[in-house]
C-alpha cells in the first residue's frame, strides 16, 4: 500500500502492483499487450508511473479481472473508443491541480518576468526569420 504519497507523485511497479493487487510481472505483460500503458523508464529500465498510467492500467486491470473481459476484448474497447473516451474525463488532468500553491510576486519579479517574455519573443521572431 503506497503511503503518504501525494496523488501527484510517480509510483514504481511495486507501489502499483501493491495498489491494484496484481503481481508486477503482469504489469510488464500488460504493457506488451496494451501500447497505451507506458510508465516513464529510468537508467536501468526501472519504471514510474505517472497518475494517468495508473488510473489507465486500473481501468484495464477492472475490466480483466471484475467485468471478466478477455485481453482482446479490452484492446478492443480501447480501439473503438479511443483512449481519451475510455479514461473519461481522468486523462490528461493537471494532476498537480491540488498541489500547487498559489504563487505571489512583488512588483520587481513581475517585470523581470515579463521583460524575459518580451526578450524569449524577440528571438523567436528572430530565428523565425533566419529560417526563412
Amino acid at each position: 500500500m503506497v503511503i503518504n504519497k501525494s496523488k501527484s507523485a510517480f509510483r514504481t511497479i511495486a507501489e502499483v502492483a501493491d495498489e491494484l493487487g496484481v503481481a508486477t510481472h503482469v504489469l510488464r505483460f500488460w504493457e506488451t499487450k496494451f501500447p497505451q500503458i507506458k510508465p516513464m523508464k529510468r537508467a536501468g529500465g526501472r519504471r514510474y508511473y505517472r497518475p494517468d498510467d495508473v488510473e489507465l492500467v486500473r481501468k484495464i486491470r477492472d475490466l480483466l479481472y471484475d467485468k471478466r473481459y478477455t485481453i482482446e476484448g479490452v484492446q478492443k474497447v480501447i480501439k473503438e473508443k479511443g483512449l481519451k473516451a475510455f479514461m473519461g474525463e481522468e486523462i490528461m488532468k493537471d494532476f498537480f491541480e491540488d498541489d500547487t500553491p498559489e504563487v505571489e510576486l512583488s512588483a520587481q519579479a513581475r517585470e523581470i518576468l515579463l521583460s524575459t517574455v518580451k526578450e524569449l519573443k524577440e528571438i523567436h521572431d528572430n530565428l523565425q526569420k533566419a529560417l526563412m
